[in-house]
């Protein structure tokens, strides 16, 4: 097909206002899919788990066939996440298109994702449609929201699209507006092969399916082909597209996208964002491919009940391949053993991960409470940049400790300004500005420390916003500030997985509410367990877990009290002895209880 008749384009906007729902009736109006044979809701989320939280998590492509006046159109579809911590699932999708439609919810308006997806795509130099959706609700206001659109993002207000996607009304116009409005792929059909590897598939029997996108040449069944990242080749065995099922076809030409089969069997052969070309006839040099993603939560992963260390490494090893963005690390602790430290891009993000374990390899696993990345300048002029609280070096060999700031973006309603600009304020934001979208509606800007925003910050925010308030934020960089590390010692003994490094004008208080949640969650033992919180070498606060006590002087009746007082000087002897060799259960939930940073 000539490269004219073929449009690639995405569907980005904000958690909640419609992607997927867009994505179904486009399926049903290209006859993708027979509305009638249609057993579910949101056909391109495959993934259990992202039906049942109603969210996109992978993004998604399907190859659809659209008539226009008289002409054939093939139209590659991308659906993509809307959640802050799946940005970089988006990034990859925009880098496969020429074009995207920015949908925006008509009863809700612009939202802080709508924002950050619009300039990713800029950056990238694809074409915006607006779209605003949802105009068939009693509480729509597809006027507003499109002034807020022209306000905001630049798209004028009578160039958007008015649609709903639950009804379809709207919807058949878009359409034709994307043939007509955004740009067909240049075609390079007699240049050299690249294609663009923009996901990955781990299949237990055809082995690892590349999701392509070809920018220049022809790739075709039997064809030998090299990445240029490896440099290993491979025979093409099938080559197909997604209709939304498979579909073989035995050649795929400039500006289309399909995926590759070629018994790749082993994982870590195959990168996100590498080129692959003719082996016979490589390209000059490599497409570009993707910004390293920067991971912002790390957490350690220990093996649970019923779970040994090689199957969780395996495990690993599949979810990478299929989740680009997250990475593990081999990790050992003094009091956990063998483990992983991974890098997320947030906390749904670490949550989807370790639902995923469970779910897709069933293992139980031990999780530690996460933390962000730090910067340590040590007295020897080195910078090196660690993980976990146990990677600090000793603290006189430490010249300066910097912590990540990012810019973050909050929209909300005017009447709730006041009380988020208090939250602000207690986890050591700096406002940067106030830009008023409408007259009920504001985008607040601040300077913000990342460990003071990742954890429960966003659920307190819709709390105070009733819901309504949305963020996002964007890393800025490393910057000096006055951090301590607050240790915990359990028994006496300090425990790493449950240090961290918090700002020094909040560390005392900090450790006492670490410390009373922590024997709350540790159960009692036959022994008395003491709880420390320590800044250095000085405790700065003291909880103490009591020991079971039998009672031993009930048999005991009549004669001297020394005789009682004898009985529990015995007791009181073999509990000191048990403290002494006895060990310390900790449960899973003393790991994440230092999470929540609000007051008891």
């Amino acid at each position: 097909m000539s490269t004219e008749h073929i449009r690639n384009f995405s569907i980005i906007a904000h958690i909640d206002h419609g992607k997927s729902t867009l994505a179904d009736r486009i399926l049903e109006l290209t006859g993708a899919v027979n509305k009638r044979d249609k057993k579910k809701d949101q056909i391109l989320d495959d993934m259990d788990l992202e039906r049942e939280r109603g969210i996109t998590i992978k993004a998604s492509a399907v190859t659809l066939n659209y008539e226009f006046e008289g002409k054939t159109y093939m139209l590659n579809l991308i659906d993509t996440p809307g959640h802050v911590d799946f940005h970089y699932e988006v990034s990859r999708a925009l880098a496969a298109c020429e074009g995207a439609l920015l949908v925006v919810d008509a009863t809700q308006g612009v939202e802080a994702q709508t924002v950050a997806n619009s300039h990713l795509a800029m950056e990238t130099n694809v074409e915006l449609l607006g779209v605003v959706n949802k105009i068939d609700l009693p509480s729509a206001q597809p006027e507003i929201v499109a002034e807020e659109i022209e306000h905001t993002i630049g798209i004028r207000k009578n160039e958007c699209f008015y649609i709903s996607a639950k009804t379809g009304i709207g919807v058949r116009d878009l359409l034709d507006a994307i043939v007509t409005l955004l740009p067909p792929p240049p075609d390079k059909n007699d240049e050299q092969t690249a294609a663009l590897v923009f996901d990955s598939l781990c299949d237990d029997y055809r082995g690892v399916i590349c999701y392509v996108r070809v920018f220049a040449g022809k790739l075709k069944v039997k064809q030998k082909i090299r990445f240029m990242g490896n440099g290993k080749t491979y025979l093409i065995t099938e080559l197909g597209k997604f209709a939304p099922r498979m579909t073989p076809v035995n050649e795929m030409g400039s500006g289309e996208v399909g995926y590759i089969i070629a018994n790749i069997r082993d994982l870590a052969d195959v990168t996100i964002g590498d080129t692959i070309t003719d082996d016979a006839k490589p390209a000059d040099k490599p497409l570009t491919g993707y910004k390293p993603p920067m991971q912002m939560v790390f957490s350690d992963f220990y093996p649970g009940n019923n779970t040994d260390y090689p199957k969780l490494r395996i495990a690993f090893e599949k979810l990478a391949m299929n989740d680009a963005s997250f990475s593990y690390t081999a990790h050992n602790s003094p009091a956990l053993g063998f483990g992983f430290r991974c890098g997320f891009l947030g906390l749904l993000h670490m949550d989807i991960i370790q639902e995923r374990l469970e779910r897709e390899h069933n293992i139980n696993v031990i999780q530690t409470a996460p933390s962000v990345s730090y910067e340590v300048l040590t007295s020897d002029g080195n910078v090196t940049r660690i993980d976990s609280p146990g990677e600090l070096p000793d603290i006189t060999k430490i010249e300066e400790l910097r912590e990540p700031f990012v810019r973050l973006e909050i929209i909300t309603s005017t009447d709730s300004i006041g009380d988020i600009m208090k939250l602000a304020e207690t986890v050591r934001c700096k406002l940067l500005k106030t830009d008023y979208i409408s007259g009920t509606r504001v985008m607040l800007e601040y300077k913000a420390p990342l460990a003071e925003i990742v954890y429960d910050f966003y659920s307190t925010l819709k709390g105070i916003s009733h819901g309504y308030a949305t963020m996002d934020y964007e890393f800025l960089g490393f910057e000096t500030s006055d951090l301590v590390k607050l240790d915990v010692l359990v028994n006496k003994v300090a425990v790493d997985a449950l240090s961290v490094i918090v700002h020094r004008s909040t560390a005392e208080s900090r450790g006492r509410r670490l410390i009373t949640r922590l024997r709350k969650a540790i159960p009692r033992h036959q022994f008395e367990i003491p709880l420390q919180a320590a800044i250095g070498g000085k405790i700065v606060a003291r909880e103490t877990v009591k020991a079971y006590r039998k009672d031993v002087t009930a048999k005991l009746y009549g004669g001297d009290v020394t005789r009682k007082m004898k009985v529990l000087k015995k007791q009181k002897e073999g509990k000191k002895r048990m403290k002494n060799i006895g060990s310390v259960n900790i449960p899973q939930e003393a790991f994440m209880s230092i999470l929540d940073s609000s007051e008891d």
